[in-house]
């Protein structure tokens, strides 16, 4: 017996149908033995269309009443699950985030997960129950009130869910069976990756790639929780993000299903795992920017102050009659506006002589960790990018990823054309998407 976490995305449980079907993947997860913790997203579209709903009434909805309302999304999903597994003949107890224990920062909106006391969950466990947790929820440490975690939240509820309990595996259920080499919107051709680590899943869901959240990805490298993304529309094998040894000993303590020998085969690593693209972010070029000692410093400050994260920087040389340099910076285009106004107060303190704001961008990552170990990688990326006709305008590196920011028209023709490149395609169509609306 062993203890498995599931997750199941707003797209498996858009419907009634849907919610049936779930209900009986959960209950043959229970009939193999195996204590079972749910967690659940809304209902398909229902965070969005409650986000419509509220800026229908205010377009500055209060934080608090605005996560209020948020949160009503994942209780109805929880709890027409605990009925549909009822149906079948099973126990379950539905739990919100609160009642699960999932304590959080206090900001509302963007909460982080500070500890889990899933007292409340291992009651149910020991009684023979199924426990469903509304996941993207929490309830504040200090103040006491209810917060919700962002994008990617229900995701990290579960993987935090995971570590407390430590579970055997956390399994994430979507609309797509498995993670692939790109977007299958953009490159039909895409492959499914049998199995991907740690770091490299990191950059990939760092540049873009929906299937994970960054947060969730980071809390189970954090604790050692292997993630096997699958979709909850097929029996496919999906894809483990784990390392090698982590996956091994899910394996061991037969929580899921064992890839077959082909697929091990396939499991070593080739040079590149896959290619990302974002559409989410924004260009900053503070111009005119005095070359003196701690101006960078009160800028990137003044950002970080506001809690604005910064994605890639580039400064250039400062001209040698004006003695001053333009700094350019990437960021979510969701902080655009925030980041413009804090800066534009230190304006006379920092003396640059404008801003400028380009939200028409889009970054297009190329990741893998072979490129450690494999010189002129960079240089095909680049070589591949220019033959699609589509210009860089700014580069960022790590040990495992190239990054670039390109127009956001010529986003779509820089992914196929890296993949092609690293003979990434696939012989067949292997990707499928089988829900969801991509709101």
């Amino acid at each position: 017996m062993g203890l498995v976490v599931q997750k199941y995305g707003g797209s498996s449980v858009a419907d009634a149908q849907g919610i049936k079907r779930v209900a009986q993947r959960i209950v043959a997860t229970k009939k193999a033995g195996h204590d079972v913790v749910v967690v659940v997203s809304a209902m398909g579209d229902t965070t969005d269309e409650l986000t419509d709903l509220a800026q229908q009434v205010t377009p500055l909805p209060p934080p608090r009443e605005f996560d209020m309302l948020l949160t009503a999304g994942e209780r109805i999903s929880m709890a027409l699950l605990a009925m549909a597994i009822a149906q079948l003949g099973q126990v379950a107890k539905s739990y919100t985030g609160s009642q699960a224990g999932v304590l959080t920062t206090s900001q509302h909106g963007r909460a982080k997960i500070i500890d889990v006391t899933p007292g409340r969950i291992r009651q149910a466990l020991d009684e023979g129950a199924i426990a469903i947790v509304a996941g993207f929820q929490g309830v504040s440490q200090d103040t006491k009130e209810i917060t919700t975690l962002g994008r990617g939240g229900s995701d990290t509820t579960a993987v935090a869910l995971a570590a407390s309990m430590g579970a055997d595996v956390c399994e994430i259920y979507t609309d797509v069976d498995g993670v692939f080499t790109a977007d299958p919107r953009i490159v039909p051709t895409a492959r499914r990756i049998p199995r991907i680590s740690y770091s490299e899943m990191l950059e990939m869901a760092a540049c873009g790639s929906k299937i994970l959240h960054l947060r969730c990805v980071e809390y189970a490298r954090r604790y050692h929780i292997p993630i096997h993304v699958r979709s909850s529309f097929s029996t496919k094998i999906g894809t483990w993000v784990a390392d090698p040894e982590v996956v091994e000993t899910a394996r061991r303590a037969h929580v899921t299903d064992t890839p077959d020998p082909i697929e091990e085969a396939e499991m070593e690593q080739p040079i590149i795992s896959g290619v990302s693209h974002d559409r989410t972010e924004a260009k900053i070029t503070v111009v005119g920017v005095p070359d003196k000692v701690g101006e960078a410093a009160h800028i990137f400050r003044t950002l970080a102050d506001a809690e604005i994260n910064i994605d890639m920087i580039v400064q250039n040389v400062s001209g040698v009659a004006t003695g001053r340099t333009d700094i350019s910076f990437s960021l979510p285009r969701v902080d655009g506006q925030q980041a413009m106004t804090s800066l534009a107060k230190i304006k006379d303190t920092v003396g640059y002589e404008q801003l400028l704001y380009d939200d028409r961008i889009g970054k297009v990552s190329l990741i893998g960790a072979g490129m450690r170990t494999n010189p002129g990688v960079a240089a095909r990326f680049f070589q591949a990018i220019s033959e699609a006709g589509v210009n860089i305008e700014m580069i960022s590196t790590s040990e495992i990823r190239v990054s670039v920011v390109v127009d956001e028209d010529g986003v779509d023709a820089a992914v196929a054309a890296a993949h092609h490149a690293f003979d990434l395609d696939a012989t067949e169509v292997e990707a499928v998407v089988y829900g969801g609306t991509g709101r």
